[in-house]
C-alpha cells in the first residue's frame, strides 16, 4: 500500500528543493565572481602603469574572495571604510607596499599625497629637532607675568599672606592642639 505525502511533507519538500536551488544559484554567483576577479587581477599585474588598484565597494564575503586572489597572485591588499556596505578594498603591487602614512590615509578615508606626506614628515622631522635642542639647553624657567598677591591684594590686602602664615596654628577639633594643652595644664599643677 502507498501512502501519498501529506500537505506538510509535500511543503517541506518543496522548501527544501527551494533552498538548495538558492545555494547552487549562489555558488554559481561566487564562482562567476572569483573568475571576474581574477581577470582583473591579471589584468593589473600585465598594465606595468599601475602601482595600485581601487575596487568599488563590495561586501564581506566578496571582500573576501578578491582578498584571496590577491594572495594567490602575490600582491598585497588591504580593506578600507567605515562601515560594512562601503568597505572596498585597493590592491598593490609588492614592490610598490604602502607605507603605514599611505595607510592611515586610506583609513581616514582621505586620498594619498606623497608630496603632502613628505612636507609633513619635514615638519615633524623639524619639530622633533627643536625638541631635543629645547631638552639639551636644561629646563625653561617659568616666571609668571603678575605676583598673585598684588592680583589680588585689593581683596586680600599686602601682608594678608604673611600675618595668616604668622597666625597659624593646629586645629584642636583634630586633637593636635588639645594634646599640648592638657599637657601645659598638668606640667603646670605637678
Amino acid at each position: 500500500v502507498l501512502i501519498a505525502p501529506s500537505l506538510g511533507d509535500r511543503v517541506r519538500l518543496q522548501q527544501a528543493a527551494r533552498l538548495k536551488k538558492l545555494q547552487e544559484q549562489e555558488k554559481q554567483q561566487k564562482v562567476e565572481f572569483r573568475k571576474r576577479m581574477e581577470k582583473e587581477v591579471s589584468d593589473f599585474i600585465q598594465d606595468s602603469g599601475q602601482i595600485k588598484k581601487k575596487f568599488q565597494p563590495m561586501n564581506k564575503i566578496e571582500r573576501s574572495i578578491l582578498h584571496d586572489v590577491v594572495e594567490v597572485a602575490g600582491l598585497t591588499s588591504f580593506s578600507f571604510g567605515e562601515d560594512d556596505d562601503c568597505r572596498y578594498v585597493m590592491i598593490f603591487k609588492k614592490e610598490f607596499a604602502p607605507s603605514d602614512e599611505e595607510l592611515d590615509s586610506y583609513r581616514r578615508g582621505e586620498e594619498w599625497d606623497p608630496q603632502k606626506a613628505e612636507e609633513k614628515r619635514k615638519l615633524k622631522e623639524l619639530a622633533q629637532r627643536q625638541e631635543e635642542e629645547a631638552a639639551q639647553q636644561g629646563p625653561v624657567v617659568v616666571s609668571p607675568a603678575s605676583d598673585y598677591k598684588d592680583k589680588y591684594s585689593h581683596l586680600i590686602g599686602k601682608g594678608a599672606a604673611k600675618d595668616a602664615a604668622h597666625m597659624l596654628q593646629a586645629n584642636k577639633t583634630y586633637g593636635c592642639g588639645e594634646a599640648t594643652v592638657r599637657l601645659g595644664v598638668a606640667g603646670r599643677g605637678a
